[in-house]
């Protein structure tokens, strides 16, 4: 593209991260801990929700998933304000948002005011990992930067497991109201530290400044996302968020034990194996990502082709499965979440001059777009092939039903290695060469024989 913008800032950097840095990292660390939190404290509130507003399953569904669908929808939205006003500022005010959620679902009256209360929090939600995304960015040299992302996204994983036991024993032990007002407290801590924390590096570093870049006059939003690495990053986020979030969102505890026949408490167990793969594959990812930029899609492509080998050993068989074969599935749909990072890191350094957090949010909606087409796409079969009324199911209907994701996953990687051969094209054009992998290999074999 002869008249494309500027690439990204966020493909410069500083020679080396300041301790100032450091300190502006943690800080966004600490409010993205806090916003998984808020995002997942409801998750452990489904019995004391559906007491407290008098709602059946399918209301309590749309609580949970409403708050998804507004994350998603703000994507967009929230990486042009972080273009705009800068990331500490969004941060501050996502953190407030995301208190004034939880203020109101403490002490809503009703199941409205709950519906406004988790749109709130959606709200405030949505540009928080863009935010730290971008100071990583500018803050960091770019070799960096997809480790401290992975290592963000990692810090979201510990804030699922605080959910999962604080949050909950604070709700059981004390109560709704003072359960979630305690969160909107601590929500209100983590906008502070962010507000007297998050400085900006000294003039010198200008790299890394974290000041509201205002866009090229020329470069629409639209212009913003055309770029087709950023398009890359959509399908990347798209391929690795499909089997982490359907399991973990709704389908995995029914199908172990309704399909594989485990114990309730086996089944919750096993969800931790996924927590612990993210954690381990997360860093280990981030340094292939930076080691080796030009072959990042080759990483999304494997891990995508053993997720669905691992998938497939599970799903063909008729009869269940061992627990040494689920726990290697769980570990390999957890390695996922981390590779769809990668996504973002394409979004980053192929997005334009002045909009890059635009870029980001655009692929930061693949995965979750994927997520609300499998889960309802899982969903919606197994209703069609169980009886009527039917509350459960089969290992046969869950086997028919997780077997249609092999369609969102197919399209994930066709547009995945589409976007790819477009992405380099325009990487060529611009006198960045990709060679095949093919010709680097047998280079290196080449060398080792001498």
């Amino acid at each position: 593209m002869p008249d494309s913008p500027a690439p990204a800032v966020a493909t410069t950097g500083p020679a080396r991260a300041t301790r100032r840095a450091w300190i502006a990292m943690a800080i966004a660390a600490l409010v993205y801990f806090m916003a998984v939190v808020h995002r997942t404290s409801f998750g452990i509130a489904g019995i004391e929700a559906s007491e407290r507003f008098g709602i059946e399953a399918t209301a309590l569904s749309v609580l949970a998933m409403i708050q998804i669908a507004v994350y998603a929808s703000m994507q967009l939205p929230a990486g042009a304000l972080i273009d705009r006003l800068g990331s500490r500022t969004v941060l501050v005010v996502g953190s407030l948002i995301m208190a004034a959620g939880q203020v109101l679902l403490a002490f809503a009256p009703g199941l409205g005011w709950a519906v406004a209360a988790r749109v709130l929090i959606g709200a405030g939600d949505a540009p928080i990992f863009i935010a730290g995304n971008q100071i990583a960015a500018r803050f960091f040299p770019p070799r960096q930067v997809p480790i401290i992302v992975q290592g963000l996204g990692l810090i979201g994983q510990l804030g699922q497991v605080a959910s999962a036991i604080p949050v909950a024993v604070l709700l059981h032990q004390q109560g709704w109201s003072t359960a979630f007002a305690t969160l909107a407290a601590l929500g209100v801590a983590a906008a502070s530290a962010a507000f007297f924390g998050i400085r900006r590096p000294r003039v010198t570093d200008a790299a890394a400044a974290d000041s509201p870049v205002s866009p090229e006059p020329r470069v629409t939003l639209r212009e913003a996302i055309r770029p087709a690495g950023v398009r890359l990053g959509f399908w990347t986020h798209w391929l690795g968020l499909i089997g982490p979030n359907t399991v973990a969102l709704l389908w995995g505890v029914p199908f172990l034990v309704q399909g594989q026949g485990l114990e309730p408490t086996t089944a919750s167990a096993l969800l931790t194996v996924m927590v612990v793969a993210n954690i381990v594959a997360g860093p280990v990812l981030g340094v292939l990502t930076g080691r080796h930029p030009l072959r990042r899609s080759w990483l999304v492509l494997a891990i995508a082709v053993v997720a669905a080998l691992t998938w497939a050993s599970v799903l063909l068989p008729t009869t269940p499965r061992p627990m040494w074969q689920l726990v290697l599935w769980m570990a390999v749909t957890g390695a996922c979440g981390p590779a769809s990072l990668i996504g973002l890191d394409f979004a980053r350094t192929h997005g334009v001059r002045g909009r890059a957090a635009s870029a980001v949010g655009f692929a930061n909606i693949g995965g979750f777009a994927a997520t609300v087409v499998s889960v309802l796409l899982v969903g919606a079969t197994l209703q069609l092939v169980s009886p009527a009324g039917a509350s459960e199911y089969t290992l046969g209907e869950y086997r028919i039903a997780l077997t249609t994701l092999v369609l969102p996953w197919a399209l994930g990687i066709v547009a995945v290695v589409h976007a790819r051969r477009r992405t380099r094209r325009e990487m060529a054009a611009a006198g960045v060469i990709v060679p095949p992998l093919r010709d680097v290999l047998a280079r290196r074999r080449a060398v080792r024989r001498g």
